[in-house]
């Protein structure tokens, strides 16, 4: 890595954070929901981890072997969920916190996440149809908003540039990232360990959920159709909204505002408040948090609630009004216990055993095409 604040550093930043938010990411996403919806879709199969690995294991997936790989995948999603609703809760906190003085404490926090608790409960009780669409789309109204707002009102060209000159190295560098370990450079693997393996342990965490969810409406394409809608498009919008968002607040600093002496969860407001209507845009970014975790939350009920009633696609209000709850109390106890250490150890513990099972269901759908190809 080049040297804090030169130049070569801030090239190397925006670039490595295409690689931790670009292809490899939604290739995750993809691997689990394109092997959820074929079996689903194609072969009728119950919506469960477990039921994409018949191919494999045969019989033994309606044994205790069954039961232990959707156990993995329940653990995997409500750890996941559960530590981005702890860290959403922070960052709502940081936002309060500079713009009305409101402390940064746990307490704070706590009523974050109750108060979000309650709406994606009451966004649940509606249905899939009705609150969590409603939600989605005033989710993508305000993130298009604050990002055409940011764009325009911030370094427009400087970002451009910046995105198309990251874009170029992130594509040329790709596979030297891919196997980067830094085996004989002790700070170089501790970076590593600390920032790539904690996003794909995110990532793997969240895979279940948002594989099960992105499935579940997903039927009717093509698997070219799928690949090249989960691949590209969200790949592309992802390093858009970090060239915008992180070259707007380089700018700022670099014009005079102090924004990497604020604590990591304020720094967005903090380059908003060098914006014309920086209020406007902070408590349009407050809103856009809200949202955005209400949506994850309520649809991850759904989708926990789909996972431990045989793959129900209807699962019922109880069902998910349970795991809303419990979701929203581990996450509650892993700030308390150890705040954000906390939140990403518990990440990378539940993402382990679900990344091997990530691995077969590949192989197993390889075999499943494989078979149908002779067919």
């Amino acid at each position: 890595m080049a040297e804090p604040g030169t130049k070569e550093a801030l090239e190397d930043a925006l670039r490595v954070t295409f690689f931790h938010y670009g292809i490899h990411a939604w290739a995750i996403y993809g691997s689990i929901a394109l092997v959820l919806a074929y079996f689903t879709f194609r072969h009728g199969k119950p919506g469960l981890i477990s039921k994409t690995l018949e191919p494999l294991f045969g019989d033994k997936m309606n044994t205790f072997w069954g039961l232990l790989v959707d156990i993995i995948a329940v653990m995997a999603t409500i750890v996941g969920v559960a530590t981005t609703l702890g860290f959403g809760a922070t960052q709502i906190n940081g936002g309060l916190s500079y713009l009305l003085g409101i402390g940064n404490e746990f307490w704070v926090q706590l009523l974050i996440i109750l108060a979000v608790t309650v709406l994606f409960m009451i966004s649940a009780y509606t249905g899939l149809g009705k609150g969590i669409k409603y939600l989605s789309n005033t989710n993508m109204s305000l993130a298009g908003l604050l990002f055409i707002a940011t764009l325009i009102l911030g370094p427009t060209q400087y970002i451009l540039n910046s995105f198309t000159n990251s874009m170029g190295e992130y594509i040329q560098k790709l596979p030297v990232e891919s196997f980067r370990i830094a085996p004989n450079d002790s700070e170089g693997i501790q970076w590593v360990r600390d920032w790539t393996i904690f996003f794909w342990a995110w990532w793997i965490a969240w895979a279940p959920f948002v594989g099960i969810f992105i499935a579940r409406v997903s039927k009717g394409r093509t698997i070219r159709e799928f690949l090249s809608g989960i691949l590209i498009v969200p790949t592309v919008v992802s390093l858009l909204w970090f060239s915008t968002f992180g070259m707007s607040g380089v700018k700022a600093q670099n014009s005079g505002a102090d924004i990497a002496g604020l604590p990591d969860e304020q720094a967005l407001f903090g380059m908003f408040d060098h914006f014309p209507f920086g209020v406007v845009l902070s408590i349009l970014g407050l809103m856009l948090i809200g949202t955005f975790f209400i949506t994850s939350a309520d649809s991850a009920t759904f989708v926990l609630g789909m996972q431990t009633t045989n793959g129900s696609l209807s699962p019922s209000t109880t069902i998910k009004f349970v795991w809303g709850f419990a979701q929203s109390t581990i996450a509650a106890v892993l700030l308390y216990t150890g705040g954000l250490q906390a939140l990403q150890n518990a990440l990378i513990s539940a993402a382990f055993p679900f990344s091997i099972i990530m691995f077969l269901m590949i192989i197993s759908f390889y075999k499943a095409l494989s078979k149908e190809q002779k067919k």
